[in-house]
């Protein structure tokens, strides 16, 4: 790991630290480092510094790493992902940030109960209102979260996952994450009974820190960790 990387892995921990004390929360956020399209080499080097939890996003790209990295990594699946796929990844996979229909979710609470497993899921919400982004529109989560407590039974409801829109004036992203935190107390107060309904997985390398002061308990940081992809 070169000296910068590090160097950026503690600026990063000092932002979290920092921002969490001054609103008065514990900086309990959790640095899921976004992996993708990174080097075996880039991640154990992670690895080393006592990093045990990363994301990524497509599936094969995963299973290739999870072969080649050491076995008590949790894998965070933060990409979209289809149906076919699931089959693939349930004997392993951790979390998964991603669930947006109920169709998908079933068929992976299918795959988990095959392998005797519960899986940590987060719903993913379209935040940003833009088309091509994934995710259900957030008049639709509720509905979601409903189905999945009914029906599939091998899945834990952990929260919610959003993605903010690009902006140059990046306090512009502040009223999309308080939607989500928002939006996830609205479902806690409906449902007292999602004991563990509590994470909001929202925040990237350039907006985290407003992330964290709207309530994220999970940054997705990418490039201001590994730096920028070729």
């Amino acid at each position: 790991m070169s000296l910068s990387a590090i160097q950026q892995y503690h600026r990063i921990q000092t932002s979290i630290h920092s921002v969490s004390l001054r609103i008065g929360r514990k900086p309990d956020v959790l640095l899921l480092p976004v992996s993708k399209t990174q080097s075996i080499e880039a991640i154990k080097a992670f690895y080393d510094l006592g990093f045990r939890d990363f994301g990524e996003s497509r599936v094969q790209e995963l299973l290739k790493k999870r072969d080649e990295l050491p076995s008590d990594i949790r894998w965070h699946f933060i990409g979209h992902l289809q149906s076919n796929k699931a089959r693939q990844i349930a004997p392993f996979i951790e979390w998964i940030h991603s669930i947006d229909s109920i169709e998908t979710a079933l068929e992976l609470s299918r795959r988990a109960k095959q392998d005797r497993r519960i899986i940590n899921i987060l719903a993913e919400v379209n935040i940003s209102a833009e088309p091509q982004k994934n995710g259900v529109e957030p008049e639709d989560a509720l509905s979601l979260v409903e189905s999945i407590q009914k029906e599939c039974t091998n899945l834990s409801l952990r929260g919610l996952m959003g993605m903010a829109s690009e902006e140059e004036d990046i306090e512009r992203t502040r009223p999309q994450f308080r939607k989500l935190r928002e939006l996830r107390d609205t479902i806690r107060e409906r449902h007292p009974e999602l004991t563990s309904f509590t994470e909001l997985s929202m925040g990237m390398s350039n907006d985290f820190e407003i992330a964290i002061e709207e309530g994220a308990t999970i940054v997705r940081i990418g490039s201001a960790l590994f730096g920028e992809r070729e």
